[in-house]
């Protein structure tokens, strides 16, 4: 049941693109900028918290070397900004910024922007910010996240079935209750080697880095791994000591409550460290997480129990308390998903137009398919309730009489044994054939089950629709469009010539800052008395859109310029030198969504 999500798995985790879940909303300098005095330093602003690393920030000047900086720190104290002060003086030319941090889901992002001093150089300092993951460190690390899930809805569902669904005989689970704490206990350390080298977007081999281990133990996430990590000792207690009361069939509303404790502390250890701690309505999205992982494991972790009693000691009781647990679970189930993906979608079109979306639509086709058949292990359910009441009837007529005190009476001479009935028989095959039954269907709920939680990890590593939705609309983090900056060179008569740099910032629909810098014959910056810029989309009929460009002291700029539609759009620039000469240049740019 296990080896195919997890192949599954692998192949996802192999062909997945490195996600982004935090979204570049501005820097500061702006992408492509020029300015006349260099800054004193580089400011990020993302759309949610981010964490910061001791390499977050390299600033390379413009023949490619290190500029010495301080170290990154935040804004105004801002937990969604990132910072770092630059030297007093910098040269001329183009700076490259590349920029790695973590994200409040705990997942790694990167990317690299340029700005100018005095004038742009010929050509920049390359640089490559590398995958935001390494394919072979994620891939581990979501197969380790998906042994966690698994372990977790073992140790959970089964310690939940066993406390209330009452088994006459749970000697058959403590083998999947022990390899569940194994399965967690391996999992968690794996997690907790890994998030260095899976932070920094390196091979495995970083893992055995002692001090990037020791940086790891100070962070959000390494404090969350520990955590699990220090619960399980407490949880093993818990586990033996259920064992025992068991076998002198004395539960303790103390031990229940102990137990609920346990189980919603190890949630929150996942919760704390995924999408519901970023983002919206975080308090209600952790309350709506660990809800809903609660309520998956005693559904999942209670059809594997189920399993294993069906096949060791079938009992219709326990079917029929844990067939009335599965529908309040599965209840719970769609009501906190529903929150959760209108929370992690934002629109309607991120349903079908971003890759979290398609895997939401593809976790509620397999649900859908869970759901059936959990109906018909309800109806086997119901079929073996209906056969054990009158196999019980039978029972207590064929029970003996109560025997006297003086022993029982001699039975006649020519009496007999009676011959057992033939609808016990008939019943009792009945009864063998609906448990069958009901086993199939349980094992390919549990299968299907499985297959959903390989989703629901992928899902956990995929960028969301909202956050999507707001990275398109944001500065692009690995630098600027080809669309997003133009350079029209123009000739005004006997006045001169030069070029004009006009930077869209981030040059799709919506609302975009405008940047205009215009040069003279030599290249360097130089001021003209008017600037004018306008859009118009021939194909819509739409404009012309004009940018009204302020004059800032050595460039031109706007911040308030709305693009409402995707194409190919005209843009207009007219720049006066003088009182009586003026020109106009045409360029076309294609603006994207």
């Amino acid at each position: 049941m296990l080896l195919g999500p997890l192949l599954v798995l692998l192949l996802l985790g192999g062909a997945a693109p490195a996600s982004a879940h935090a979204a570049l909303n501005s820097t500061d300098p702006g992408d492509g900028a020029v300015l006349q005095r260099a800054p004193g330093h580089v400011t990020l602003t993302f759309s949610e918290s981010v964490g910061l690393r001791d390499d977050s920030f390299r600033v390379l000047d413009p023949g490619g070397h290190r500029v010495r900086t301080g170290d990154a720190d935040r804004a105004d104290g801002r937990s969604d900004t990132a910072r770092v002060d630059l030297p007093a003086e910098l040269g001329e030319g183009t700076y490259t910024v590349a920029w790695r941090v973590v994200s409040a889901d705990s997942h790694p992002i990167s990317g690299a922007f340029t700005f100018s001093v005095g004038r742009p150089s010929t050509t920049t300092a390359p640089v490559d910010t590398g995958p935001s993951e390494d394919p072979l460190t994620a891939t581990l690390n979501k197969v380790a996240r998906y042994l966690s899930y698994l372990a977790a809805a073992l140790l959970i569902g089964i310690a939940a079935f066993v406390a209330l669904c009452r088994p006459p005989d749970v000697s058959a689970l403590r083998r999947p209750l022990v390899a569940g704490w194994w399965t967690l206990l391996g999992a968690t350390l794996a997690l907790l080697l890994l998030r260095a080298p899976y932070e920094a977007g390196t091979g495995p081999a970083d893992a055995l880095d002692a001090g990037a281990l020791a940086d790891t133990l100070t962070t959000r996430p390494g404090v969350l791994l520990l955590a699990r990590l220090a619960l399980l000792a407490p949880v093993a207690l818990f586990l033996l000591r259920m064992g025992r009361e068991d076998r002198h069939r004395q539960p303790r509303p103390v031990a229940a409550a102990v137990g609920a404790v346990l189980a919603l502390a190890l949630a929150l250890t996942w919760a704390a460290a995924e999408h519901a701690a970023a983002g919206i309505q975080v308090p209600l999205a952790v309350t709506s997480f660990v809800v809903h992982l609660l309520a998956t494991a005693v559904w999942l972790g209670g059809l594997v129990a189920l399993l294993v009693t069906l096949r060791a000691a079938p009992d219709a009781a326990t079917v029929a308390r844990f067939s009335r647990i599965a529908f309040v679970s599965v209840t719970v189930l769609v009501v906190t998903g529903v929150y959760q993906s209108w929370r992690g979608l934002g629109s309607w079109q991120a349903l079908t137009g971003t890759t979290y979306g398609g895997l939401l639509l593809a976790k509620v086709a397999l649900v859908t398919v869970l759901l059936a058949a959990a109906a018909v292990s309800r109806r086997w359910t119901a079929a073996l309730a209906a056969t054990r009441t009158p196999v019980r009837q039978r029972e207590r007529e064929r029970a003996p009489e109560p025997v006297p005190a003086g022993g029982p009476p001699a039975p006649p001479p020519d009496s007999a044994e009676p011959e057992p009935s033939a609808p016990d028989d008939d019943l009792s095959t009945a009864a063998d054939a609906l448990r069958r039954g009901l086993r199939r269907s349980v094992l390919a709920e549990a299968v299907v089950a499985a297959v959903v939680l390989v989703v629901t990890t992928v899902l956990t590593s995929t960028l969301p629709g909202r956050a999507a939705d707001e990275a398109a609309r944001a500065v692009p983090a690995g630098g600027v469009l080809p669309a997003s900056v133009t350079t029209i060179p123009f000739e005004v008569g006997g006045s001169g010539r030069g070029t004009v740099q006009i930077t869209l910032d981030p040059g799709r629909t919506g609302d975009n800052a405008v940047q205009a810098v215009v040069f003279g014959p030599d290249g360097a910056l130089a001021a003209v008395p008017e600037l004018r810029l306008s859009f118009t989309l021939p194909d819509k009929d739409v404009g012309p859109i004009d940018a009204r460009l302020v004059d800032r002291g050595g460039y031109w700029s706007t911040n308030t310029l709305t693009l409402p539609l995707p194409g190919t759009w005209t843009m207009r620039t007219t720049i006066r030198v003088s009182e009586i000469d003026q020109v106009s240049e045409e360029r076309r740019i294609r603006i994207e969504r």
